[in-house]
């Protein structure tokens, strides 16, 4: 039995390229801050710093969007705004993912019934994970992060079983 944890499809020798770089990916998530309002304050320069500590998680700041795979929109995204989150995040190399930070982020918040305000991020970018809040705990900032983990890992799976299913 020992023999074929050492041999079988799932072991350490017989991981695959694909396997190893998504893992790698999962656990090296380099985020580009578009923070414009109290959110990015409160919510994200708290969680990257010394008392929660982004890095020992593996989410490191990226200034540039040609180096990042996780945008982070933090604020109020108004429409004269939103043309510049849409030019970011088409910079960004693929894969990619967009975390909404702060309920004016996700729907408009507060400012909802002003013209220019965009009614969540979402009409502009594909979100994969919404955090709550306004502004939003540095906890959930990080929860945030581990479910796009998690999101990554379940994407991983699926290719796999996909192409199991085919060959």
């Amino acid at each position: 039995m020992a023999l074929d944890k050492l041999t079988g499809e799932n072991s350490i020798a017989f991981i695959r390229s694909e396997q190893l770089f998504d893992w790698a990916r999962r656990n090296s998530l380099w985020y580009l801050a578009f923070g414009i309002a109290c959110c990015a304050i409160e919510g994200l320069m708290s969680a990257s710093g010394p008392r929660f500590d982004f890095d020992r998680m593996g989410v490191f700041f990226r200034a540039s969007p040609r180096q990042a795979d996780v945008m982070i929109v933090a604020g109020t995204v108004n429409k004269k705004m939103a043309e510049t989150v849409r030019r970011l995040y088409d910079q960004m190399p693929e894969p990619k993912w967009v975390v909404s930070m702060g309920a004016c982020a996700n729907t408009g918040g507060p400012f909802r019934e002003y013209p220019n305000v965009v009614l969540g991020v979402d009409t502009i970018v594909p979100v994969d994970v919404y955090v709550p809040g306004c502004p939003p705990r540095p906890e959930a900032v990080q929860y945030a992060f581990i479910e796009l983990q998690k999101k990554i890992a379940e994407q991983t799976e699926g290719r796999l079983a996909a192409r199991r299913d085919q060959g």
